[in-house]
């Protein structure tokens, strides 16, 4: 796909807020649908407009000269993730209906897998893009481990928080900001998330199969993040130790 040759900021703008605009039209069908109350309206719309100040500093910052293929379908992803956030917040006051809930959420993951292929053969892959992909499934994660949280415990927030905790962790220790190497095992774990969460949150198998399949999901993050961090935190090390000259010349 070709790209424009000059930016023009508010033909990308314009997609971030036709996004919202749809976001809205979502929480309106939701909402006529369930007869959503004022905790998953409010949430929602906070969630539309969030992000869409988010979305457009950062594309304003980037000086994307399109908004690109790959980014509009993640952009569809965060709407449906939108919806998925209201409906777990209206569960705090009603029950939503299970069926709505997990049928938005699947298509969201299925969509996880698109967005990319969808950046790669069209030549369109950006920086900018992989943090908004990657930004849209922590927080679909995030919210999905609230929603099962309510029926196995407090402990599953774990699984949503660990990413933001890990963030948090890099402010304070700046080796873990590092670019990791690529990895099959990370991408294949936090796949894995999202679909012991949706298993879970349907709530088909018995409390006990919910339970354990939380614990798998939850074993195998810990493993992902501690391998993770145990490579950033030697590489470090093997850094601070290379001679002064050294460390120059990689830097250059």
């Amino acid at each position: 796909m070709a790209l424009n040759n000059t930016y023009d900021a508010r033909l990308v703008q314009q997609e971030t807020a036709v996004g919202a605009g749809v976001q809205i039209l979502l929480l309106a069908l939701l909402g006529s649908a369930i007869g959503m109350g004022p905790a998953g309206w409010l949430t929602g719309l906070a969630f539309a407009v969030a992000s869409w100040a988010v979305l457009s500093r950062a594309l304003h910052r980037s000086r994307l000269r399109s908004f690109g293929p790959a980014n509009r379908v993640t952009l569809g992803r965060a709407t449906l993730v939108g919806g998925v956030t209201a409906l777990v917040a209206d569960s705090f006051e009603s029950t939503p209906p299970v069926t709505l809930l997990v049928g938005l959420t699947a298509v969201a993951l299925i969509l996880d897998g698109v967005d990319g292929k969808v950046a790669r053969r069209t030549g369109t892959s950006t920086a900018l893009g992989a943090r908004f992909d990657m930004e849209v499934d922590a927080f679909l994660i995030l919210v999905l481990s609230v929603y099962v949280s309510m029926a196995l415990g407090p402990w599953v927030l774990l699984i949503g928080g660990m990413r933001y905790v890990f963030v948090a962790a890099a402010r304070v220790a700046p080796w873990l900001n590092a670019a990791l190497p690529p990895s099959m095992a990370r991408k294949t774990v936090a796949a894995l998330q999202g679909i012991c969460l949706l298993v879970a949150g349907a709530d088909l198998l018995p409390h006990a199969a919910n339970f354990g399949i939380m614990l798998l999901a939850l074993g195998s993050l810990l493993w992902s993040f501690g391998r993770d961090v145990l490579w950033l935190w030697r590489t470090s090390r093997a850094e601070s130790e290379l001679p002064a000259e050294q460390r120059v010349l990689e830097l250059a």
